[in-house]
């Protein structure tokens, strides 16, 4: 790619480090000290972004799922209910924008709908996520354009016809096309990690991963064949209560994802063939004769 992208003080893009993003989500089950904990988790692990999520629940949850009944840790309550029960409020937020200025780590959210949009911009967000959801929401996908800040966007749940239309909405110059399979957790067989470089040649866009798996290989595959950011939920206990929790990664399988990316991003190198100064003592021990 001829651009690159920044968010904070981070630059995304060909001959940069991989932007490594913990997904914390919903995570958090509406408890702001569990959030503190992810957040540490991936300060210590070495990632350069946390994210959550945001929503108006009264516009993003289904008129006919509003009032179905469902069974939480908090007791039977509706699914309208639920979704207000797990939703940060300012206070909360703002107290998270404290802590992470505090750990060094930056931090933005995917936004479901336009309020949410416009609650976050207090905040002045170095970025917006959009979820695979969202992808065919052309209203929201313009009022985030908007902002005229850089854009994440997972590819999940949508045909690349989808996304060539979604793309002649959004400007290239700051957006992070990130390949996704929208299954929690995903099987590998549906991972289609190739799909990176086709997005990367068909598109001429910077390309990420956000990954729903289990395991760490694949992703770290994802750096391999050309993702520039990653994604990965993460969790303190995969066995919580939540949709996402089994998806995620906990804190010390986030600290060895961090580090095999790194050895994978030297590993990669620049495709130039040479002989290296390591080589020299094995030319001179094993090499019998050289007449080319």
């Amino acid at each position: 790619m001829s651009y690159t992208v920044q968010i904070g003080k981070k630059t995304i893009g060909e001959g940069h480090p991989t932007f490594i993003v913990a997904e914390i989500g919903i995570n958090h089950n509406g408890s702001l000290d569990l959030a503190k904990k992810l957040i540490d988790s991936a300060v210590l692990a070495g990632c350069d972004a946390v994210k959550f999520q945001k929503r108006n629940p009264d516009v993003c949850v289904p008129e006919d799922q509003k009032q179905v009944l469902r069974e939480t840790p908090w007791g039977q309550m509706t699914y309208l209910d639920y979704r207000y029960k797990i939703e940060f409020d300012e206070k909360q937020f703002k107290e998270i924008d404290r802590y992470c200025k505090e750990k060094k780590i930056i931090w933005f959210s995917s936004c479901w709908d336009e309020d949410s949009v416009e609650f976050m911009e207090q905040f002045n967000p170095p970025c917006y996520k959009i979820a695979s959801a969202c992808f065919l929401d052309r209203d929201l996908l313009l009022y985030i354009r908007s902002k005229k800040r850089p854009i994440l966007i997972s590819t999940g749940m949508v045909t690349m016809e989808q996304i060539n239309k979604g793309l002649d909405l959004l400007q290239k110059n700051d957006l992070i096309l990130l390949h996704s399979t929208s299954s929690y957790p995903c099987a590998p067989e549906e991972l289609n990690l190739n799909v990176i470089q086709t997005l990367i040649s068909e598109t001429d866009c910077l390309v990420g991963y956000s990954g729903h798996e289990v395991g760490l290989t694949t992703t770290v595959i994802a750096v391999v064949f050309g993702a520039k950011v990653i994604e990965r939920h993460i969790t303190m206990d995969r066995a919580m209560w939540g949709s996402d929790q089994a998806a995620s990664i906990e804190p010390h399988g986030l600290i060895r994802l961090v580090k095999q990316i790194r050895q994978a991003e030297k590993a990669i190198g620049d495709g130039k063939k040479c002989v290296y100064p390591s080589e020299l003592k094995s030319i001179k021990k094993l090499r019998r004769v050289a007449t080319l």
